[in-house]
Parts: C-alpha cells; sequence; structure tokens
C-alpha cells in the first residue's frame, strides 16, 4: 500500500481515548483564549427539526453524511489553529458515529448571557460558536456556526464528553434537548472532545452511513491539512483506514496521478497569500482525456465552484494562450496562423490534474451545504496569483512548459474536430427526421420516471429481450460487438462511433461539458444486462467507464443499474428454481432439493441461452429481478479504478489484479 492510505489492522488501533497522549504544545491552547467569553449567541435551535433542509441540504445520503462533516470540521478547525493534530471517527455496531479530537475542548464555563454552561448553550443554540469571534478562529469551514447545534437537533440522542483543564465534563442530549446536567470529574491529563451521536429515523430516509462516502471525505481532509492524523473505523466490517500526508495537497497529486502518465515528474504547487485570501495550488498533466479538479474553501469541497474556480480557470486560459505568443515555434508549420489560434478553457482541462485549496476569512456560500463560494473578490485574487506564478514557473521550465503546450494544441485541435462532428451528427438527425435509433425498440410510456432502457449485450440476447419486456415501460438497446474504451480515446473519436452514437440518442442527455443536459433523460432507469462471462463482464466495465466519464450525472442522480441474470437452473421432476449465486444454488439443493440426488443443473454463461418467458421471469420482471445500483461514493477511488483497468499502464493493473484475486467469484475460464 502507498504512503496515501494505509489500511489500520484492528489489533493496532489506538484506543479511542486512553492512547492519545496528550501534546503540550498545543493541549493548552498556545496560550490564546477560548472560552465562554468568545461564544456568540444569536437564536434558537426551533426550527431545524421543521426544516432540516435548509440547514443540511435535505434528508437523504447527502444531508446525513452532513451532520458528520459538521462535526469533522469543528475538530479540522481545532488543527488549522494550532491545537489539535489527530481525528478518530468511528462507526459503531449500533449506527452512531463518534468524531473524537486532541483539541482545546469546547468551553464549559458559565456563559453569562444564558446563565448555562458554554457547552450546553453550544450544543442546544443554533448560531452560537466559537466562529463568530475572530480572534478563536481565523479561517473556518463551519462559519454558519450552526454545525453542532443542528447535529444535535437531528440526533435521536447525542453524547458529549470534553476534556480540558485537569477535568472531564460530559452531558446528554435527546433530539437537541438535554437530559441530563453537565457532570465533572477530576484527573484528565489531556484535552479534547469526543461527541457521539446516532441520526434521527424520524428525519432521515436512511440512517446508515457509508464507509466510502466518509473515507473519501476524510482522504481529502488529511491531504488538505498536511501533518493531521485522521483514523476512520467501522469495527463491525473489520475496516480501518489511516490517511496521513505530510506532503499536503502536492500529495493529493501524486495519489490521483498513481494509475496515470504524468508529462513531467514533478508536481507544481505554490502556495501565496493576498489581501488575507492564501491560495493553495497544486497541478500536473497527463496523457490521458479526463479532467480531474478538486476546489476547497475553507477544507470544504465546492463541488459547485464558485468565483474562486473562475479565477483559476481564467488564469489558465491567460497563462497558456500569453506564452503561446511569446513562443510561436510551439505551432510548427502552423506558425503563419497564430493570430487566428486563441486557447479556450476547454482546451487547457484536458488530462489535467489540479487542486485548489483557498482559505478566506469571511467566505460567502450559496446554500447551506458550501457547495459554491459567491466572494467577488476571490475571483481577481485567485487570478492573479495563478496567472504570475504559473507563468513564472513556465519561463523558468521550459521542459514542463513545452509537452504541456503541445497538449494544449491537440486537445484545441480536439475541440474543433469533435465540433464538426457533433454538427454533422446533428444534421444527419435532422435529416432522418428523428434522433432514435433504429436499433431501439422503445416502450410506450413517455414519463421518464416510469422508463426503463435495457442495455443488452448482442442481437441474439436483445431479440429475446424484445420478445420477453413489457412493451408499455422497457426499450430495449442491443449493442452489436463491444463498446469503445473511452478511456483511451479523444471526444471526437467517441462521438464518431456508432455505438456511442446509438446509446447517447437513445438515452436523450447528450454529451460534453457544455451539450449534457440531465433532464432530457427519457429514461430514469438504465439497465446494463449482460452474459454472465468475462465478455461480459468485460462489455459492462466498458460501459460503465463510458456513463461514469461522459455522463456521470447519471450515476449521481441513481438511474444506472446493473441486471443480475441467473447463474443457474435447477431442476428436480418438473420443479424448477432459479440461482443468482454459487451459495444460493447449494442452499436450494439442500434445503429445497433435499440434496443433490436426482437434480439437473444448467450454468447460464449467456443471456442468449434463456427464451424470452426465463429472461422476462428471471431478470426483466420488476416483481422478481434483482438489480445492482450503480453508485461512486467515492469518486476518487472510482477514477482511479476506471483508470487502471481501463487505462494503458500495465503496472497498476497487475497490482491490482493480483491484489484483488483471491475475491473474484464466477470466474469463467
Amino acid at each position: 500500500m502507498t504512503e496515501q492510505e494505509t489500511p489500520v489492522s484492528m489489533q493496532q488501533e489506538i484506543s479511542e481515548v486512553e492512547q492519545m497522549v496528550p501534546d503540550n504544545n498545543h493541549a493548552h491552547g498556545h496560550g490564546d483564549e477560548y472560552s465562554a467569553r468568545n461564544i456568540k449567541v444569536l437564536e434558537g435551535l426551533e426550527a431545524v427539526r421543521k426544516r432540516p433542509g435548509m440547514y443540511i441540504g435535505g434528508t437523504g445520503p447527502t444531508g446525513l453524511h452532513h451532520l458528520i462533516w459538521e462535526l469533522v470540521d469543528n475538530s479540522i478547525d481545532e488543527v488549522l489553529a494550532g491545537h489539535a493534530t489527530t481525528i478518530h471517527v468511528n462507526m459503531h455496531d449500533d449506527g452512531s458515529v463518534s468524531v473524537l479530537d486532541d483539541g482545546r475542548g469546547i468551553p464549559v464555563d458559565m456563559h453569562e448571557a444564558t446563565g448555562k454552561s458554554a457547552l450546553e448553550v453550544i450544543l442546544t443554540v443554533l448560531h452560537s460558536g466559537g466562529k463568530f469571534d475572530k480572534n478563536s478562529y481565523k479561517y473556518s469551514g463551519g462559519l454558519h456556526g450552526v454545525g453542532i447545534s443542528v447535529v444535535n437537533a437531528l440526533s435521536e440522542w447525542l453524547e458529549v464528553t470534553v476534556w480540558r483543564d485537569g477535568g472531564v465534563f460530559q452531558q446528554s442530549f435527546k433530539r437537541g434537548v438535554a437530559v441530563s446536567e453537565m457532570t465533572t470529574s477530576e484527573g484528565a491529563e489531556r484535552t479534547g472532545t469526543k461527541i457521539r451521536f446516532k441520526p434521527d429515523a424520524e428525519i432521515f430516509e436512511t440512517i446508515d452511513f457509508s464507509f466510502d462516502i466518509m473515507s473519501k471525505r476524510l482522504r481529502e481532509m488529511a491531504f488538505l491539512n498536511g501533518g493531521v492524523k485522521i483514523i476512520l473505523r467501522q469495527k463491525a466490517e473489520q475496516k480501518c483506514h489511516l490517511f496521513e500526508y505530510s506532503g499536503g495537497i502536492a500529495s493529493f497529486i501524486d495519489f490521483l496521478n498513481e494509475s496515470k502518465n504524468p508529462l513531467f515528474k514533478e508536481v507544481i504547487a505554490f502556495n501565496r497569500e493576498k489581501d488575507g485570501v492564501v491560495v493553495d495550488v497544486a497541478m500536473s498533466y497527463n496523457d490521458g482525456y479526463a479532467e480531474q479538479f478538486y476546489a476547497f474553501v475553507n477544507n470544504i469541497n465546492t463541488i459547485d465552484g464558485g468565483t474562486h474556480v473562475i479565477g483559476y480557470r481564467a488564469a489558465l486560459t491567460k497563462v497558456f494562450n500569453r506564452y503561446l505568443k511569446e513562443n510561436p515555434d510551439l505551432l510548427g508549420k502552423e506558425k503563419g496562423k497564430q493570430a487566428e489560434i486563441k486557447l479556450t478553457t476547454e482546451d487547457t482541462r484536458e488530462g489535467l490534474i489540479g487542486v485548489l485549496s483557498i482559505r478566506v476569512p469571511e467566505p460567502q456560500f450559496e446554500g447551506q451545504t458550501k457547495g459554491k463560494l459567491g466572494n467577488q473578490e476571490v475571483r481577481g485574487i485567485v487570478d492573479q496569483i495563478v496567472t504570475d506564478v504559473l507563468y513564472d514557473y513556465f519561463e523558468q521550465n521550459p521542459l514542463v512548459a513545452r509537452p504541456v503546450m503541445d497538449k494544449i494544441l491537440t486537445s484545441m485541435k480536439a475541440r474543433i474536430a469533435a465540433q464538426k462532428a457533433r454538427e454533422l451528427t446533428r444534421r444527419k438527425t435532422a435529416l432522418e427526421g428523428g434522433s432514435l435509433p433504429g436499433k431501439l425498440a422503445d416502450c410506450s410510456e413517455r414519463d421518464p420516471a416510469r422508463s426503463e432502457l435495457f442495455i443488452v449485450e448482442g442481437n441474439s440476447a436483445g431479440g429475446s429481450a424484445k420478445q420477453g419486456r413489457d412493451r408499455r415501460i422497457q426499450a430495449i438497446l442491443p449493442l452489436r460487438g463491444k463498446i469503445l474504451n473511452v478511456e483511451k480515446t479523444r471526444l471526437e473519436r467517441v462521438i464518431s462511433s456508432e455505438i456511442i452514437q446509438d446509446l447517447i440518442n437513445a438515452i436523450g442527455t447528450n454529451i460534453g461539458k457544455e451539450d449534457f443536459d440531465i433532464n432530457k433523460a427519457r429514461y430514469h432507469k438504465l439497465v446494463i444486462m449482460t452474459d454472465a462471462d468475462v465478455d461480459g463482464a468485460h462489455i459492462r466495465t466498458l460501459l460503465l467507464t463510458f456513463f461514469f466519464r461522459y455522463m456521470p450525472a447519471l450515476i449521481e442522480k441513481g438511474y444506472l443499474y446493473i441486471a443480475q441474470p441467473p447463474l443457474y437452473k435447477i431442476k428436480k421432476g418438473k420443479v424448477e428454481k432459479y440461482a443468482y449465486s454459487d451459495d444460493e444454488k447449494d442452499k436450494i439443493v439442500e434445503e429445497e432439493f433435499g440434496g443433490a440426488d436426482k437434480v439437473s443443473m444448467q450454468r447460464y454463461k449467456g443471456l442468449g441461452e434463456m427464451n424470452p418467458e426465463q429472461l422476462w421471469e428471471t431478470t426483466m420482471n420488476p416483481e422478481t429481478r434483482i438489480l445492482k445500483k450503480v453508485r461512486a461514493d467515492d469518486e476518487t477511488e472510482a477514477d482511479r479504478i476506471f483508470s487502471v483497468l481501463m487505462g494503458d499502464k500495465v503496472e497498476p493493473r497487475r497490482n491490482f489484479i493480483t491484489q484483488y484475486a483471491k475475491q473474484v467469484k464466477n470466474l469463467d475460464i
């Protein structure tokens, strides 16, 4: 395993409290006061349980995990302020989660304005906390000051333990209301805060936390705060990850580039400050075609971008256009056309691996979940810093600048070719009077929410599926041959592939950063249905790669599924049963047929081996079928795996196969 993500054996686990050794350098706050006097109170908690979406963005999985991010953000704020080094996040068997740090500990002294302890005020009053006091935290992720109180309000129960000033302070809450007084005991030799909570099933659609979602976020936090140690455990599944990266976001780039072919060895990384805004950049280019770019504000992943991202992208475009202008020899034979050539932002993004992390004293986010930054002044600051530093870097490092410029110029030509290919496709569609492919057997239902598209391997299975389907709601698109490996292919070739054109036209959303529109999806259930053999698995992986790279919103929306055809037909006399796994087969033979005597068994390898009735009964009937929903809880890890499996580098693929070979089931030899 690499330094970037080290599994921790359960035997090596550090106990949650006892073995977290206090560090006297930060345990008592370097003399910085953090007490009840730093806690500002703005309003009470009443509205949170009535309108949780206003505070955490929704009551689905995203809102559920947002509870953890609020607590981890508080611990990270202690790290940023120089008072903590280690954070433990534990997923407990009872469905609760605890977050433990070695920071200063939440203040526990009396709060003059309320007559209660600062601990109880912070946990029960909305908009109370040290984030409103600039002397406590210069840069903070939880700037709305609602985090910990909202977590309390939306929890079935919450327990807090604080170690500070030589004492241990504890208090319990239910649905945001204190159910005990704060207790105090002496003898603590450390500082810190531990909060354990169980989300309220009355509020959330699901209260099951995802290890992968948590792993992705905590990995990011460790990269963004070089030197912090974050430990994630799920004891029931015997999973434990340690995230610790001394190289900060430059290590993040190394991690993302692990299965790719970088155009140059050293990561471009710089950190500058202007007008109180800290801009931290790390970037690289590889020979692939996908972009991986992450932007953060005070450790918050701004998935919807904002002014900092606009400034960064504008700077890249300016730098490369200026470099091209001052180095016309890069154009070779086309040198005379220099005045006509204008690189766009899209050209600079192909093969870019980038991380932009900024610190803003008073960020203005759009929406409570902080997905987009709104501070207008930040755009100019990021633009100026990145333009100045990056251009100087390229001037001083022509051996880095040249291959990147060649890549971007090739990308520009590919963009122009892709535009022409799209125009040809549109004209062809208009001439033919419709965009649906001839191979598609559409359904009669026009409501996308009730419509299903089965993407079926081969004409034979497609024929059975067309005959066996429910024509009202089920459409069938047979694929002839293997789909293109889009991991190794530019957009213009992707668009010109007939199989992919059929797929795009049937789904209806188009592809490309500017053209894709999730609202035009003709089906809200897309089902990949392939044979249960090596070829079927390969086609399934090729399709998943296409959807992940060009239609990721379909996965995010939960529209993509994989069909599970049976592996076996088991027959004894006139009784027939289907088994979808080896374990199920053994169970049917032993428990339902009384052993293997006089039992006949057929192992299915192809969908074409089933007649239309069997295919309907086992794989397509909504009442009896098994579908697996495709999710990418950890997009960073998903990107790595697609690069490993479908990219050019052989060594990472060999290592992956060696690592997971023992877990393979139903290998077709």
